[in-house]
């Protein structure tokens, strides 16, 4: 049957992979898949708390559907020779930081401080996307050192972490929610 779901062929502990290997299940490359959907999904979950018309819906889209393209190369291997026919979020970087300069023009200051998360149920959302997002990146670093993956790709999900903490800084701005300041960056003076 077309489209089945459920193989068995993973009921030993192992997953196949693009190009038809079979690696264990906590294979490092299966580690950042996971770690990326993971990340992915609660972007989604976060995009269901907004609404279709907030104005984070497209950028927030687009994001996810570049994470999705992303994640077929990070499934593939080098040695594969046929690559993804998805596209690589080569021009994300800058779009982001756009994204992430327009918020930081809205905010009423600058921060010094590390923010304790939380406030707003959507600031806090934002915070545990971005905790979700870093912890891809370090596995992406690891699978990086056994086999390399396109710069474009660590580029991007360091981008997304930076910008997800700004909008939760934008988020608890909009609902007039104090920051909470734990302390200043390190070298900084109050």
């Amino acid at each position: 049957m077309k489209g089945k779901i459920s193989t068995k062929r993973g009921d030993t502990g192992t997953t196949g992979i693009v190009g038809g290997d079979r690696v264990d299940k906590d294979d490092i490359r299966i580690e950042c898949l996971g770690e990326l959907d993971e990340a992915n999904s609660s972007l989604g979950l976060l995009r269901s708390k907004l609404g279709a018309d907030h104005d984070w819906e497209e950028g927030l889209r687009r994001i996810q559907t570049e994470l999705m393209n992303l994640m077929s190369h990070v499934a593939t291997p080098s040695s594969f020779v046929e690559k993804p026919k998805t596209p690589l979020p080569k021009d994300s970087a800058n779009w982001m930081e756009a994204w992430m300069q327009s918020i930081e023009q809205s905010l009423s200051s600058a921060t010094e401080y590390f923010l304790l998360p939380g406030g707003s149920e959507i600031s806090a959302l934002c915070h545990v996307c971005r905790t979700q997002v870093r912890r891809a990146e370090r596995r992406l670093v690891k699978l990086n050192r056994i086999d390399s993956i396109e710069p474009s790709i660590l580029q991007f999900v360091n981008r997304l972490s930076d910008l997800l903490f700004k909008l939760s800084r934008q988020e608890q701005q909009r609902s007039g929610i104090d920051e909470v300041r734990w302390r200043l960056f390190a070298g900084e003076k109050e």
